[in-house]
């Protein structure tokens, strides 16, 4: 009977990328997620909103306030909506720039060991990322259906592969903290490693973008 009755739950969506680094001048992910808005606008899933897209620092231990900040901002605005039915989702894309094909990362390792100086000049070696977490062994794992996305990804036509090595620099740094933070706080993350453009051209990956969006409000 209409708008009689509970809201309909809502997904909303918080979308992060990263600026260029050392060795990749110009990342995709800062493309992709600058123009995601403007690119789905028309064609967003029912019940799936965008809560905002930001391009982060391609840092670890200096970007954290920021990061923090920013997840942050997600509760703020929840805590000022009518609707306490939202279930809040953090989609991060990174790049990798050796891969071929796009990946769903499964989980975060609490380690940073950095292969070259992030933007802001650290590069940690076997360090914790979250010391009170334990060891470097320690892992914490998305609780989203990672498997259900890359199947459902791959039967729209995409090149995609669930991983479980999100590797040790700034993406796996971000992503750790990230994953740590919504299990405190009643969300999800996920984090999303792109190919070059190079690799897998603008356009396919503004639609893959598009598609995961969809794939989320389906099975979330």
């Amino acid at each position: 009977m209409g708008s009689e009755g509970s809201p309909a739950a809502v997904t909303t969506v918080y979308v992060t990328g990263f600026k260029k680094f050392h060795g990749v001048a110009e990342n995709p992910t800062e493309t992709i997620v600058n123009n995601l808005m403007e690119y789905v606008k028309k064609g967003l899933p029912k019940g799936l909103v965008i809560g905002s897209c930001n391009i982060l620092e391609s840092a670890g231990q200096g970007a954290v306030v920021p990061l923090y900040q920013l997840l942050q901002s997600a509760i703020t605005s929840k805590e000022s909506e009518a609707s306490t039915s939202n279930r809040i989702i953090w989609l991060h894309f990174g790049v990798n720039s050796g891969a071929t094909r796009f990946a769903i990362e499964r989980q975060a390792v609490n380690e940073a060991t950095f292969r070259c100086p992030d933007e802001m000049g650290w590069k940690p070696q076997k360090v914790q990322i979250v010391p009170s977490d334990g060891p470097i062994t320690r892992i914490r794992q998305t609780t989203l259906p990672v498997e259900e996305f890359t199947k459902a990804l791959a039967s729209k036509g995409y090149n995609v592969m669930t991983s479980d090595d999100a590797g040790r620099f700034v993406c796996n740094y971000l992503y750790y903290h990230s994953l740590r933070f919504t299990e405190q706080n009643g969300m999800k993350s996920l984090f999303v490693h792109v190919p070059l453009f190079s690799t897998i051209d603008e356009e396919t990956q503004m639609q893959f973008a598009a598609s995961l969006l969809e794939v989320l409000a389906s099975t979330c």
